[in-house]
C-alpha cells in the first residue's frame, strides 16, 4: 500500500482561498463594518452571512473565528481584523481541526437533536481559545423546531460563545433568528474584480491565458468567485499552459459571441435562410442549440438594457467590437421588437428542452422569430388603417360578419316558390305550396296541453331530442301554429326531412297526429336568431365601422370573433373588483 505523496495537487479555489479580510474580493463594505466592529470592541454574539453561491460566506467566517482568537505570532495578541496566520489557533481554524471552532452543516443535520448538543456545550469555556465558535453552514435547512430551540441561547449566549451562519436561502431564515443576529450580504463579485483575480492567480500559476478567455470564464461564472477559479483551473488544464477564447468556448459548450450577434442579425432582417444557415453551422461546429438561444436571449436583453442605459454597453467581459456593434443595435431596434424577441425566445427554450431532437426545435423558433420580425407594431398597425379609404358599404365582408339579407315576401326565406331548387322543393314539399303533411288524428284533449309553440320546444326538450331541438330552434320560422297542426317557413339551415321527423317524433311522444306543413311566406325569426338577436346586432355595427372596415379590407381572411362592449367591461371590472371596505382598521387607534 502507498502513502499519498506529500505533494498531493490541491484545487485552486482551495489552494487561492482567502485567509484575511484583506484577501476577500468585491465585499469592501462588509470588511469595514467588521473592522470598526473589532477596532472598537463591539462584536455581535452573532453573525450571518448571505449571498448567492461561491461568494465568500464560510470563508468570512472562518476569517471572523481567527480572528477572534488570534494571539499573534508572538502569543500577546487580541481580537483583530488581520489574523497572523501563524498562531496555533489561525493555523488550525484554516484547516478545520480547532477544537473550539465547531463547524456544523445543517443540511445533513436538521433535526433539534444536534441543535440541543450545541446548547449543551455552551456551558462549557473554550478548552483553548479565547472564544469558543460555532459556525452552521446552510442555516436555512434546519427544521423549524431546530430554530426554536436555538433561539434562546442565541439571543443570550455566555461571553466566550459566538455563532456564525451561512445561507443562500436567506429568506427561509426565520425572522426571530435573524432579529437576533447581525447580518451581512455578501454580493455578487463584479467582473472588473473578478477578472483582476484570474490573473493574479494565473500568474501565481505561471499559467498563459488570454484577456478574452477570462472574460468568457467571467460571464460563465455569474459572480461566483469559486466558479471562477473552478472554471480557471480547468481551463489552464484544458490549454495545457496556453489557452485562449477559443479553447474556452469549446470547454463552456459556448457558441462563438460574434456568430450569435451575426445570427441575431440575420433573424432582425428577416433573413430565414441566412438565419437557418448560421446556426447549423454553429451547431455544426459544436455549439449546443439550447446554449445558442441561451445567448440570443441575452444579446436581447444587453441590447434592451443598452436602449435604457447606453453605460450598460461598457462591460468588461465584452470586447470593443461587440459593444460597438450593441451600440448600433440599440439605436436602430425599437424596444417592442426587443420585448417581442424576448417573449419568443423565452418559449423557444421551453421548446427545445422539451423537443426530442433539440436542433429540430431551435430551427424552428429560428424560423419563426425571422418571420415576425419585420411585423408592424399595433400603433404602426393601426396607422397604416387610418391611411387606408374605407371600401363601400358590404364590400369585402365576410359572410359571417354581416346579418343576412331578407329572402321572398314577409321575412320568408323562399325567394319563389316554383323554383325547384327552392326550400320546398329541398324538402320534398306537395303541392304548389310545398307542403308535407303528417298525418293527424283527432284529438282535442289530447292536443290542449301544447296551447303554444314553446310547449312543444319544452316537449322535445324533454324527451331529450338534441339534434332534433337544435334543428328545430335554428330552422323553423314559425308562420302559424295551433295544436296539432304546424306551418313554418325552413330557414337554409333546416335539413330536408326536418317536416317529417318533427311530426313523427310529436305523434310518437304525444300519441296523437300532428301535421307539419311548409309554407313560403310569413314566417317569423327562427329562434336561435331571436336568441342572438342582440349579438348580430352589435356584429352588424360593428362591421359598418371604418376602422373595421379597413382591417377586413388589409385582412381579407379576418372576422370578427367576439365583440366586447363598455357595459360588458365594466361589468367584469365589477365583478374582479375587491369589496369596498367601509371602515379601514386603525392598529393605533384607541377603543
Amino acid at each position: 500500500m502507498t502513502d499519498t505523496p506529500k505533494t498531493a495537487y490541491q484545487v485552486l479555489a482551495l489552494k487561492y482561498r482567502p485567509e484575511t479580510f484583506a484577501d476577500l474580493v468585491g465585499q469592501d463594505a462588509m470588511v469595514r463594518i467588521l473592522k470598526n466592529a473589532f477596532e472598537a470592541d463591539r462584536i455581535a454574539q452573532a453573525f450571518i452571512m448571505t449571498g448567492i453561491r461561491g461568494t465568500g460566506k464560510t470563508t468570512t467566517a472562518r476569517i471572523i473565528a481567527k480572528g477572534m482568537n488570534c494571539i499573534g505570532p508572538d502569543g500577546t495578541g487580541g481580537p483583530t481584523t488581520d489574523p497572523c496566520g501563524e498562531c496555533e489557533h489561525c493555523t488550525a481554524i484554516m484547516e478545520g481541526r480547532h477544537v473550539d471552532v465547531m463547524e456544523m452543516d445543517a443540511a445533513s443535520r436538521t433535526g433539534v437533536g444536534d441543535i440541543r448538543e450545541i446548547i449543551d456545550s455552551v456551558n462549557y469555556r473554550a478548552a483553548s481559545a479565547r472564544y469558543k465558535i460555532y459556525i452552521i453552514d446552510e442555516v436555512h435547512m434546519l427544521s423549524t423546531n431546530a430554530f426554536n430551540a436555538l433561539l434562546k441561547t442565541l439571543e443570550e449566549p455566555p461571553e466566550h460563545v459566538k455563532f456564525i451562519f451561512a445561507t443562500t436561502e436567506i429568506r427561509k431564515v426565520p425572522v426571530t433568528v435573524l432579529s437576533r443576529c447581525q447580518r451581512f450580504d455578501l454580493r455578487r463579485i463584479e467582473p472588473e474584480d473578478q477578472i483582476a483575480l484570474l490573473q493574479r492567480i494565473a500568474k501565481a500559476e505561471g499559467a498563459q491565458i488570454s484577456d478574452a478567455a477570462l472574460a468568457l470564464i467571467t460571464r460563465a461564472a455569474e459572480g461566483s468567485a469559486r466558479d471562477a477559479t473552478s472554471l480557471l483551473d480547468q481551463a489552464i488544464s484544458h490549454g495545457a499552459g496556453e489557452t485562449d477564447a477559443e479553447q474556452v468556448r469549446a470547454m463552456l459548450g459556448l457558441a462563438d459571441r460574434g456568430r450569435v450577434l451575426d445570427l441575431f442579425e440575420l433573424i432582425m432582417k428577416g433573413d430565414a435562410a441566412g438565419a437557418l444557415s448560421e446556426i447549423s453551422g454553429q451547431y455544426a461546429d459544436g455549439a449546443d442549440p439550447m446554449a445558442v438561444l441561451r445567448d440570443l436571449a441575452e444579446i436581447t436583453h444587453w441590447i434592451s438594457v443598452i436602449k435604457i442605459t447606453p453605460d450598460a454597453a461598457d462591460d468588461p467581459t465584452i470586447s470593443p467590437d461587440e459593444r460597438t456593434r450593441g451600440r448600433e443595435m440599440a439605436e436602430a431596434l425599437p424596444m417592442r421588437v426587443m420585448t417581442r424577441m424576448w417573449q419568443m425566445l423565452l418559449k423557444a427554450l421551453d421548446e427545445v428542452a422539451a423537443a426530442p431532437n433539440a436542433m429540430m426545435a431551435a430551427e424552428m423558433a429560428v424560423i419563426r422569430l425571422t418571420h415576425v420580425a419585420d411585423l408592424p407594431s399595433p400603433e404602426e398597425l393601426v396607422r397604416k388603417l387610418q391611411d387606408i379609404p374605407a371600401p363601400p358599404p358590404g364590400a369585402g365582408l365576410p359572410v359571417g360578419n354581416a346579418p343576412a339579407p331578407a329572402r321572398g315576401g314577409g321575412g320568408s326565406a323562399i325567394a319563389s316558390p316554383d323554383k325547384a331548387g327552392g326550400p320546398a322543393g329541398r324538402m320534398g314539399g306537395a303541392g304548389p305550396a310545398g307542403q308535407t303533411m303528417a298525418l293527424a288524428a283527432d284529438a282535442p284533449d289530447a292536443l290542449a296541453r301544447y296551447p303554444a309553440f314553446e310547449h312543444v320546444i319544452e316537449l322535445i326538450r324533454s324527451n331529450r331530442d338534441m339534434r332534433l331541438l337544435v334543428e328545430v330552434e335554428s330552422g323553423v320560422r314559425l308562420a302559424a301554429y295551433q295544436p296539432g297542426r304546424i306551418e313554418f317557413v325552413p330557414s337554409d339551415k333546416a335539413p330536408a326531412d326536418l317536416a317529417q321527423r318533427l311530426g313523427a317524433a310529436l305523434q310518437r311522444w304525444t300519441g296523437s297526429r300532428w301535421a307539419v306543413t311548409l309554407v313560403n311566406e310569413g314566417g317569423a325569426g327562427t329562434i336561435a336568431e331571436k336568441r342572438d338577436a342582440a349579438d348580430l346586432t352589435l356584429r352588424a355595427e360593428a362591421a359598418e365601422h371604418p376602422l373595421v372596415q379597413a382591417v377586413i379590407s388589409a385582412f381579407p381572411k379576418a372576422a370578427i370573433t367576439s365583440i366586447r362592449t363598455p357595459e360588458d367591461q365594466a361589468a367584469k371590472a365589477q365583478a374582479e373588483a375587491l369589496p369596498e371596505v367601509d371602515e379601514e382598521w386603525d392598529p393605533f387607534e384607541e377603543d
